[in-house]
């Protein structure tokens, strides 16, 4: 502690930083940011938009980028990313700010902060270009951890030679997210045609019986070949287990070496 307190003393620490090495999390107007959360479970925390005012959202980003070094804010619309470009202008004016208006994500960072580097392969694939949201916010997470990320998109079954000229690519990643809407047959088709692991990730898109992500969904639980399915337009949960599953692949692969 008394270390933490000296570099604070020096101007090396902000008292911020200090806090979140202590606490495990930061603590501003808007809440309370887990700081800790990677070094704990290997997911980046992420400050999720939707419920929140655009204030809030900046100030969680802004103690983000000043405890940890990256803000990753999910679900942000047009007028909080403005309000995250303008908090981090005044308060750390010489951090990236990169904001993604189709799926919806923001990622900050500081010039010092370096994102893992992993030897390992992860594929976002869809089915359709309408299932580009949520597919965009997984590999949006899988490659902040570190994976090296590679889109595959339309290529729903619909039209199954689409499906069956991308196997090839496919079999050649160490771990696929696989995205569809409508009965979400997409990833149990890949599922049967690659030795890979596959998250099947059911959109919301859509209508009629079992609309809105809930047949693609059930159709995914219920597949007869062995995947793994999320909850309906959960990319960052499919692209944090894409990118835990790289951690793994890259650690076996350290230990070849």
């Amino acid at each position: 502690m008394r270390d933490l307190l000296d570099a604070v003393a020096a101007g090396e620490l902000t008292p911020a930083e200090a806090e979140a090495r202590l606490a495990g999390y930061a603590t501003s107007g808007a809440g309370r940011f887990d700081a800790a959360r990677e070094t704990r479970s290997g997911i980046p925390e992420a400050v999720l938009g939707d419920g929140k005012t655009p204030g809030e959202i900046a100030d969680l980003a802004a103690t983000a980028v000043e405890t940890t070094g990256r803000a990753i804010v999910t679900r942000i619309d047009p007028p909080a990313a403005a309000a995250v470009r303008d908090e981090l202008a005044a308060l750390e004016p010489d951090a990236t700010v990169r904001w993604n208006e189709r799926s919806n994500w923001l990622v900050a960072t500081a010039p010092a902060f370096e994102r893992p580097e992993l030897d390992a392969a992860v594929a976002v694939v869809t089915a359709g270009t309408s299932d580009a949201v949520p597919a965009g916010e997984a590999a949006m997470m899988a490659r902040e951890m570190g994976a090296r990320v590679t889109r595959v998109t339309d290529v729903g079954v619909a039209s199954i030679a689409r499906t069956i000229d991308a196997v090839e690519r496919l079999r050649d990643q160490d771990v696929l997210v696989v995205a569809a809407g409508r009965e979400g047959a997409l990833p149990t088709v890949v599922a049967g045609l690659v030795d890979t692991p596959v998250i099947g990730l059911p959109v919301s898109t859509g209508y009629g019986h079992a609309g809105e992500g809930e047949a693609a969904l059930s159709g995914m639980l219920q597949s007869c070949t062995a995947l793994s399915t999320v909850n309906v337009d959960a990319g960052f949960t499919a692209g944090a287990q894409a990118g835990l599953i790289a951690r793994q692949v890259n650690a076996a692969r350290a230990a070849d070496d």
